[in-house]
């Protein structure tokens, strides 16, 4: 549960970043974008496959990123057309950018560090005992 409430603080800010980033350069947008985009997918494969180890969730995210990422090298007309809907750009992007390797790079390492991060009040409590 905790995976997929992260995966949807992603997709939350996300979106408000894709929609409401007026305040940001146009290039930072685009990059923030593309690194929470990678950090859902993360999250997103840790709540539908808890058990696989970190390590092998963040290579599998990574790696469905750059499919993603390198997919938008390929055009037909069935494609392109789902690529110009809303959910078709959200998802599989609309233009190839070697930037977002290291985009989607720095986003799945963010949700590795969260991950991996102690809770304060864990550590907290533990400092009382």
């Amino acid at each position: 549960m905790r995976y997929a409430a992260l995966a949807l603080c992603a997709v939350i800010v996300g979106l408000t970043v894709h929609r409401s980033g007026g305040a940001l350069p146009p290039d930072v947008r685009d990059v923030l974008g593309d690194a929470l985009w990678a950090a859902m997918v993360a999250w997103g494969i840790a709540a539908v496959s808890p058990a696989i180890r970190l390590p092998w969730r963040a290579v599998g995210a990574l790696a469905l990123c750059f499919v993603v990422e390198i997919s938008q090298l390929v055009h037909f007309p069935a494609l392109d057309a789902l690529r110009r809907t809303t959910a078709g750009h959200l998802v599989l992007g609309s233009g190839f950018d070697p930037r977002d390797f290291a985009a989607y790079a720095a986003g799945v390492l963010a949700a590795v560090i969260l991950e991996r991060a102690k809770p304060v009040r864990a550590t907290a409590r533990k400092d009382e005992s």
